[in-house]
């Protein structure tokens, strides 16, 4: 397709074939740059609006006020990016290979991090690739208005994807895809182009299942579809700032940084393949690493080793004190005690919760 113009006006001089053959085209380079799916839809959220409305009405949000914030730029695309008229989004996988994920929750003293946090941090990685998805996009049709989205703006992303067709929002609030199962990102290209949209996901295909519901550590579901922020494992141990709330640590486990339960219970994950992206593999050996080892190492070594990683986020503090918890949750031993003592006087939240673990220590002594 040739350049029309250097106006995104000029997308009017498009026919409908040369749109469609520029869709095929997009998903392709999208394929070759490492996604595994490229869908395409309008910029309406439907239904899924009100869903959010509603869980917010409900204060099921904790403490991420940012949801509530920015709920009207959810709501419509078009707000948050002028001249949007489809929203391209792309779909690739994480799950790293040769990870034993179920065992890992057996050995309480193995640190478990989700395995989305196990590798480079996806953000920069994706937009990367997308803002080249843009670029090739411009350099086939002229100046375009554009802009690329990575779990880090107010975007419905999961709504879109299953409006794009690349899945079903499930029981766990996961995108489920009936091919490659959850382990996989999102990212979205909002364009002027008005693209040919794809045929919506309209069909779960959960069933009669509640497997993901009945296995969740902390009874964080209200009910399908519908998360308790305020219980889930991922939200205590990455978003809440504060104290863990302490009738909710025992039942963390060895979960240090996020919760894949829901994800590994769920029977359409077995469909899914371990990723190609080196990027995704594990790094400092968090696959396996030892709750200890974790928590005693240094601030500088905690700044080192989570470098470009997705676990920089929450800081050495919330850190400790999710490490602390794991410990408190494990088996009694001078190890783990000493380790425990030698980070007292870190800060009031640390220190909260290795008295916590300590005691826990004492109690299956």
């Amino acid at each position: 397709m040739k350049d029309k113009s250097n106006s995104s006006s000029a997308v009017n001089h498009f026919c409908a074939d040369e749109l469609r053959e520029l869709a095929e085209k997009i998903k392709q380079w999208g394929r070759e740059l490492g996604f595994q799916q490229v869908g395409i839809t309008d910029t309406q959220p439907g239904e899924h609006t009100e869903h959010l409305r509603r869980w917010l009405d409900k204060d099921l949000h904790g403490e991420m006020d940012y949801m509530a914030d920015r709920e009207a730029l959810r709501a419509d695309p078009t707000a948050l990016h002028e001249n949007t008229l489809r929203v391209i989004s792309l779909r690739m996988d994480y799950l790293p290979p040769n990870v034993e994920t179920v065992k890992l929750l057996d050995h309480p003293k193995t640190a478990y991090l989700s395995r989305y946090a196990l590798g480079r941090d996806y953000h920069k990685l994706i937009r990367k690739r997308i803002k080249k998805l843009a670029d090739t996009i411009i350099e086939h049709t002229g100046e375009r208005s554009q802009r690329p989205f990575v779990d880090s703006a107010p975007v419905l992303e999961r709504a879109f994807a299953e409006k794009a067709g690349l899945g079903w929002i499930g029981k766990n609030t996961m995108l489920i895809n009936s091919s490659m199962g959850s382990w996989f990102f999102l990212g979205e290209l909002f364009t002027d182009l008005p693209l040919p949209i794809d045929p919506p996901q309209t069909t779960k295909h959960c069933g009669s299942c509640t497997a993901c519901l009945d296995i969740c550590p902390t009874n964080a579901f209200n009910g399908p579809f519908e998360l308790d922020a305020r219980k889930c494992i991922s939200y205590l141990t990455i978003e809440l700032k504060g104290s863990i709330p302490e009738p909710l640590r025992g039942l963390i486990g060895n979960r240090v940084f996020g919760c894949d339960d829901c994800q590994l219970i769920c029977p359409w994950n077995k469909f899914a393949k371990p990723t190609d992206e080196k990027d995704f593999s594990p790094r400092h050996g968090l696959d396996h690493a030892s709750m200890v080892d974790l928590f005693l190492w240094t601030e500088e070594e905690f700044e080192e080793k989570t470098q470009a990683s997705p676990i920089r986020r929450i800081g050495y503090q919330r850190w400790l004190r999710n490490l602390a918890v794991g410990i408190g949750n494990g088996e009694n031993s001078p190890h783990a005690i000493n380790a425990l003592k030698s980070k007292l006087k870190q800060s009031p939240l640390v220190d909260e919760h290795i008295q916590w673990a300590l005691e826990q220590l004492a109690i299956n002594r």
